[in-house]
């Protein structure tokens, strides 16, 4: 693997510990306050981070941090198969790495909220969790197409606008399953919590969304020379 590589590697990992140590840091902290954080405060959490990140980042790896993302853009011939692969394997361990810091930071909050894993709330079925996890991640990977990576997009506000999908798609969907939208950021505190109940949703939901909207977008909506 060469120097740049490695630099982009590294981004992802960063990037990825940042967002699920302050996004399952804020459900951890809103857990430990009893409820003073809350769904605002959670979903501006996610949001914000992950501006952040992509100012921060996106002239080095393209601040992907999301496992969907990559497949995604695999999908579209947007980023080769072996450099996706090391983003993914950099991802899920930046949030690895971040599920034990929050372990050491908020030991209650294991046996309570499991480090913030994401997870099917209470009447929530499988199939409206499934469908939930699809169509926000389908949202945050069409914002990505849209505002990152068509050339005719407004130049500098990228960051703003993924990161204000993810908080308004927390506002939504984060009573009903969490709102992962990132197979790294549920898998993570998972590893670190040992907590696993309805995992494969935030792999299967996710990636799904995200491959249907790099499809439209690419297929349908981007200007066939930017291929």
């Amino acid at each position: 693997m060469d120097k740049e590589m490695w630099r982009a590697s590294v981004a992802e990992l960063v990037g990825t510990f940042a967002l699920v140590f302050i996004g399952a840091g804020a459900v951890c902290a809103n857990d430990w306050t009893a409820g003073k954080v809350g769904v605002v405060g959670i979903a501006l959490a996610h949001g914000l981070v992950l501006m952040a990140m992509v100012y921060a980042m996106g002239h080095i790896s393209g601040t992907h941090i999301n496992p969907a993302v990559t497949v995604a853009l695999m999908s579209q011939r947007r980023i080769e198969p072996v450099r996706g692969l090391f983003y993914i394997i950099a991802q899920l361990l930046g949030a690895v790495i971040a599920g034990f810091f929050l372990r050491g930071i908020f030991p209650a909050q294991v046996g309570t909220v499991f480090l913030g894993t994401t997870t099917l709330s209470e009447g929530v079925s499988l199939t409206a969790g499934l469908l939930t996890e699809l169509i926000l991640t389908f949202l945050l990977v069409f914002t990505i197409f849209g505002a990152g990576i068509d050339e005719r997009a407004p130049k500098g506000f990228a960051g703003l606008a993924i990161g204000l999908v993810l908080t308004f798609d927390i506002l939504m969907g984060g009573a009903l399953t969490g709102a992962s939208m990132n197979p790294a950021r549920t898998f993570g505190p998972a590893l670190v919590a040992n907590h696993w109940a309805w995992h494969w949703v935030y792999w299967v939901g996710p990636i799904l969304g995200g491959l249907l909207a790099g499809f439209l977008y690419q297929g349908f909506l981007m200007e066939k020379e930017q291929k």
